[in-house]
């Protein structure tokens, strides 16, 4: 059964799917408000895919249970992951491009997006898909899985632009580990078009002007 969606569309004719992941604890409402300030007019018609994470319980987080792409052990991140979590979110991902193609939209018209464990999930499924996409935004965010990263990545999405933006004051995902996610992405030879701006763990003004750029770039290819 795909994801319980909240879903927002720019124009009648579409020809474009942004499917955006939100963070820990967050749901499918908390990214929907930034539409209106990111698309241009001049843009192709899309719907923007804001599916909500499953509801589990969050080990850091004492067990509480909210929505969550995976499970966090440690403040660290990559201690002990949540591998299986993490493959089940990928999956659902996979359902929900199946689902824009069965509407009409290509893989390659469609742009993977998440900020923090979103982005991980953007990240680790957006590079792994078969198919290629149009590009993959990563916010506040880390690589995951990267011991199993380089022979599970698609050759398909080697050459997908990848939008990074990180906080220099992030004390949830510290700069560090996003430079070290970035530099080995770099390192496989991705395209990332990296920003830092000075905020915490959230998205700026400055940050959406970045990425409104990237995005009329990436949908005019």
């Amino acid at each position: 059964m795909p994801l319980p969606t909240v879903e927002h569309e720019t124009a009648t004719r579409l020809t474009h799917s942004v499917i955006w992941l939100h963070g820990l604890g967050a749901d499918g409402h908390d990214f929907a408000p930034i539409v209106p300030e990111l698309v241009a007019p001049e843009w192709p018609g899309l719907r923007f895919v804001f599916p909500h994470a499953p509801v589990r319980p969050v080990t850091l987080n004492g067990g509480m249970p909210m929505r969550a792409w995976y499970d966090i052990v440690g403040v660290d991140l990559t201690s002990r992951q949540d591998e299986t979590g993490m493959r089940a979110s990928i999956s659902a991902v996979e359902g929900l491009i199946a689902r824009e193609n069965e509407r009409g939209v290509p893989d390659e018209r469609i742009v993977l997006a998440g900020f923090s464990q979103g982005g991980a999930i953007a990240l680790a499924g957006g590079l792994r898909h078969r198919r290629r996409l149009a590009g993959v935004v990563a916010l506040s965010t880390y690589l995951p899985m990267q011991e199993s990263f380089a022979h599970e990545r698609s050759e398909a999405n080697a050459g997908t632009p990848i939008f990074w933006g990180h906080g220099t004051a992030d004390p949830i995902v510290p700069l560090t580990r996003g430079v070290q996610s970035r530099d080995v992405l770099q390192g496989l030879g991705y395209r990332v078009d990296w920003h830092t701006y000075p905020m915490p763990h959230s998205v700026c003004a400055e940050e959406i002007v970045d990425m409104r750029q990237w995005l009329g770039r990436v949908l005019a290819d």
